[in-house]
């Protein structure tokens, strides 16, 4: 069974003297301003989102869904399990790309061993549907229990 998700973008003016507005589905985005500066100049995200941001949203929680799916299947539950991503996009040869996403998880999970914790986060790493589409783009990790 396939399923589709939907966002929209709708965008005003220049690339960089103009905006945009994010909208998805479920009503998380609505409206949700962007523009050059939410993009390239301001990192605070106060003044709205960025496609890099919602990236490393979606691999965070894909890839912290995927770990404790990885963890279920090994008769392990997380008592927690956090994961902050971070998409670093840079110029290259004139353009700019994703150069790197990085992911740092940690977790509380009973009786497990570092040597476990290790090979299944690598391997939710490697079998997240949203690592899967991205590796184009290096993907790094750093796994800490506790």
């Amino acid at each position: 069974m396939a399923f589709n998700r939907k966002a929209s973008a709708v965008w005003n003016g220049t690339v960089k003297e103009g905006s945009g507005k994010i909208t998805s589905t479920s009503g998380v985005l609505n409206d949700t301003p962007y523009s050059f500066a939410t993009r390239f100049v301001s990192e605070d995200g106060k003044m709205g989102t960025n496609p890099e941001e919602l990236i490393a949203a979606a691999h965070s929680g894909c890839f912290t869904m995927a770990l404790s799916a990885q963890l279920n299947m090994a008769g392990f539950t997380a008592t927690e399990l956090k994961t902050e991503a971070t998409v670093t996009i840079e110029k290259v040869e004139s353009a700019n790309r994703i150069t790197n996403i990085n992911l740092e998880v940690s977790g509380t999970i009973p009786d497990i061993t570092e040597d476990k914790f290790q090979e299944l986060a690598n391997n939710a790493k490697i079998g997240c549907p949203i690592s899967v589409a991205l590796s184009a783009v290096p993907i790094t990790m750093r796994a800490k229990l506790g």
